[in-house]
């Protein structure tokens, strides 16, 4: 079957947009099929707006975790973008590739040409730096990198207690080395979110390039084992298209590695369980889940003007609104985070294994109301857990949510550096600079302090900080993917997003994501390896 399509790609996230341009644009014939809807929401363009895309069924899969052993038996929100864009429709927008020595380590599980070296051409080819080229930058390609365009002076004097702790002051994470403390860069455009559907989808150029939205992948279609096409429902009815080259799979580390599974490449006895035929007995599709999880540290202030205070009235709404409405600047314009620091959670580590998110407010739960008081959260992940989780199928049911399992805190090692993240913000707080806002500890409280203690606190203020990776990872002969994002056993098949990463990188995972899009269209096209 020579096919209809030369290229079928499954999901328009951030990996999927990327793909699709890239190999669009140099002639062939790409159909995306993407489960959610457009990105003309309101909501999805304006920066604050994840607060509405999250938890909306309109813009996100509305996935739950299972109960977490690890989380004191608590089941957590598990967010994940359906719409044109995916994730990068409703994520923090913070540009952050990871370290140096996270791709260096790839490189020395044996896949060749995953190096720093090798990756950072990629990192550079679609940037749109707001400080120009360099050798660390890139400047006029579809991926737009901003400023902040709002300040908070208790963000400042945060970012000075941190340093008299002992961090450097940094302008730039994206270096090889992000060890400092400073503001997030931003994908934004003039106060606008940046998602990889406006910058890729609408930019591509060449050959035949179709979106279908509200189209959900049901398998994929195989001639033995060999990738042929792909079956999709829309528009109430159960549809088919066919490809002469490739299927690849975009759908991210939760979705991926499900459509495999339905499609009979998975763990053969999950497969059986649920009556799906055994295309190929692959064990480790859907196992390794790797994912930031973040201890929402909070702080009761004196005398500080933070969002909980300035949203919590009448005209205070209406003067964030105002200034956006004119400047595109202020609290609407703002990125869930908008101060960072990476820190070792000991001395002895040669590089940051903990990341902070440094927020202006403070609430009881995600979705939850702020508080009427000035507040402030320093949110701190550990950026190499130890503990691995899965994602499997529930059913044969291909609208049927997966079962995520990320065993957060599964390990003692993780433990450990939970405890240590921890005591380590409250060091931070607790520097001169904090002083005159006689911060007082509210999450997890001042009284926890014995390990014990702070082991059932982690699990009580953990939270996703939504970076799952790694589900369908390249590696060698045992792991699902080689090195070039190919399903070993399967030809004309590849999985080309975050569920493809080795070992998750020590940072938010959009910015690698999209590099990963990036090498994958040029190995597609042979032009890299």
């Amino acid at each position: 079957m020579s096919g209809n399509w030369d290229y079928i790609v499954v999901g328009a996230g951030s990996a999927g947009c990327v793909v699709a341009n890239r190999l669009s644009s140099a002639g062939h014939r790409v159909l995306v099929l993407e489960a959610g809807g457009k990105d003309n929401y309101h909501w999805v363009n304006i920066p604050m707006g994840y607060l509405y895309c999250i938890g909306n069924p309109r813009t996100d899969w509305m996935y739950k975790t299972a109960s977490e052993a690890g989380l004191n038996g608590r089941q957590l929100l598990y967010p994940r973008g359906k719409v044109l864009g995916g994730c990068s429709s409703i994520n923090g927008m913070l540009y952050l590739r990871g370290q140096a020595a996270d791709y260096d380590g790839w490189r020395q599980m044996g896949l060749t040409g995953w190096g720093w070296e090798d990756v950072l051409p990629y990192f550079l080819k679609s940037e749109d730096y707001v400080d120009g080229p360099s050798d660390l930058h890139g400047a006029g390609g579809e991926w737009r990198v901003e400023n902040q365009r709002l300040h908070w002076d208790v963000l400042d004097d945060w970012m000075a207690a941190a340093e008299a702790w002992g961090l450097p002051r940094v302008t730039d994470f994206n270096t090889g080395d992000n060890e400092g403390v400073g503001y997030f860069r931003v994908n934004q455009r003039n106060g606008w979110r940046m998602n990889t559907a406006k910058a890729f989808l609408r930019t591509a150029t060449g050959g035949t390039l179709k979106v279908e939205t509200r189209a959900h992948t049901r398998r994929i279609l195989f001639e033995g084992r060999r990738a042929i096409g792909v079956e999709y429902d829309r528009a109430g009815e159960t549809r088919q298209a066919h490809v002469g080259a490739e299927v690849i799979v975009s759908a991210g580390a939760v979705n991926s590695p499900q459509i495999l599974q339905l499609s009979g490449v998975g763990p053969g006895a999950l497969l059986q369980e649920h009556g799906i035929e055994v295309r190929l007995d692959a064990p480790q599709v859907g196992e390794n889940l790797q994912d930031h999880l973040q201890l929402r540290c909070a702080w009761r202030l004196t005398g500080a003007k933070t969002l909980n205070t300035l949203s919590n009235s009448f005209w205070g709404k209406a003067m964030i609104g105002l200034e956006y409405a004119l400047k595109r600047s202020g609290p609407m314009s703002m990125a869930p985070s908008q101060l960072g620091a990476f820190s070792k959670s000991r001395p002895d580590l040669a590089t940051a294994d903990l990341e902070y998110h440094v927020q202006p407010l403070s609430l009881d739960a995600f979705g939850e109301p702020l508080h009427d008081f000035p507040a402030m959260t320093a949110s701190v992940c550990n950026l190499r857990p130890e503990s691995r989780g899965s994602v499997s199928i529930a059913s044969a049911n291909p609208h049927a949510a997966p079962v995520i399992a990320p065993n957060y805190l599964s390990t003692p090692g993780d433990r450990r550096v939970a405890r240590d993240a921890i005591r380590q913000a409250r060091a931070i707080m607790g520097q001169r600079p904090m002083g005159r806002y006689e911060p007082q500890e509210m999450r997890p409280g001042i009284a926890v302090q014995e390990d014990a203690a702070l082991d059932r606190a982690a699990g009580d203020i953990g939270t996703t900080i939504f970076h799952p990776t790694c589900t369908v990872r390249m590696g060698g002969d045992e792991a699902p993917l080689d090195g070039q994002m190919r399903v070993r056993g399967i030809e004309r098949l590849r999985v080309v997003d975050a569920s493809a990463m080795p070992a998750i990188t020590s940072g938010n995972t959009n910015a690698p994501t999209i590099m990963m899009a990036e090498k994958a269209s040029d190995m597609i096209l042979g032009r890299g390896q």
